[in-house]
């Protein structure tokens, strides 16, 4: 038996895809989910597309390998990159990555300005700009790349001074002037606190929900959804194997957002 046989692996380039971990469980709390967060190459946001693939690429081929039943990709950056690589590479195996909720955000009944904040790569490359197209027609969609970000969410720093004069740097000027904010990385939930505390209070939309439900319609599409009667799990691996990046990991994983 392979060491991961019938869990569901879920990756990211570090912490952040816990945010998306925990809505899964949520949804699936009769599945074992493998969390593998390759903090030791993070971030993703700052390397090249091809560099990207090539990280997503080992990650999806360890898992798949080790008998993981279906991946979830915990990270908008590897999503826009290397996600179509991935499904044509391992078409067998049920892949689903996030995308920025800038849908859910353009239906919302105050839609006219919308704050998208995420990497510089999920920004340019076609997909989000698909996105922005195809549901932002009717709205101002104002597009934000926080380089650095992450890398603070990676430290464990979640509503420290850094933190707050990162975000006054980066978006204090649409204070009280957007109508609601779309977390484009799934680092971003960890700092929801904060980033609102710059903007104001509006409403903030991410993947979490629509790719755990997205997950599970998969799952049973293909007859994988595991037995009622089995109980959850989950289990912290990092490039970055240190007892303190996993303690962060559990950490962040108890973490109210």
């Amino acid at each position: 038996m392979a060491a991961y046989d019938g869990s569901i692996g879920v990756f990211d380039s570090g912490v952040g895809g816990i945010s998306i971990l925990k809505g899964l469980v949520r949804e699936l709390p009769h599945e074992r989910f493998v969390y593998f967060g390759d903090s030791a190459n993070a971030p993703y946001g700052d390397k090249t597309k091809e560099e990207v693939q090539e990280l997503s690429r080992r990650i999806v081929a360890a898992m798949v390998n080790n008998g993981c039943k279906a991946v979830v990709i915990a990270c908008n950056t590897a999503t826009s990159a290397a996600a179509p690589l991935l499904r044509v590479t391992w078409p067998q195996v049920p892949i689903v990555g996030v995308e920025p909720a800038l849908k859910p955000a353009t239906e919302a009944p105050a839609h006219d300005r919308i704050l998208v904040l995420a990497t510089r790569v999920t920004l340019h490359l076609d997909k989000f700009q698909r996105l922005a197209r195809t549901y932002g027609s009717q709205s101002h969609v104002i597009s934000v790349a926080c380089s650095g970000l992450a890398d603070l969410v990676e430290t464990g720093e979640t509503d420290g001074e850094a933190v707050h004069a990162y975000l006054e740097r980066a978006i204090g000027a649409y204070r009280g002037k957007v109508d609601s904010v779309v977390l484009g990385c799934t680092h971003y939930p960890f700092v929801k606190k904060a980033i609102l505390d710059v903007v104001g209070p509006v409403p903030v939309f991410d993947s979490t929900q629509g790719t755990a439900r997205q997950l599970h319609r998969r799952l049973e599409a293909s007859g994988l959804l595991a037995p009622s009667d089995q109980s959850g799990s989950v289990i912290f691996r990092s490039s970055k194997n240190t007892p303190e990046e996993l303690a962060l990991y559990e950490r962040l994983y108890k973490a109210r957002l």
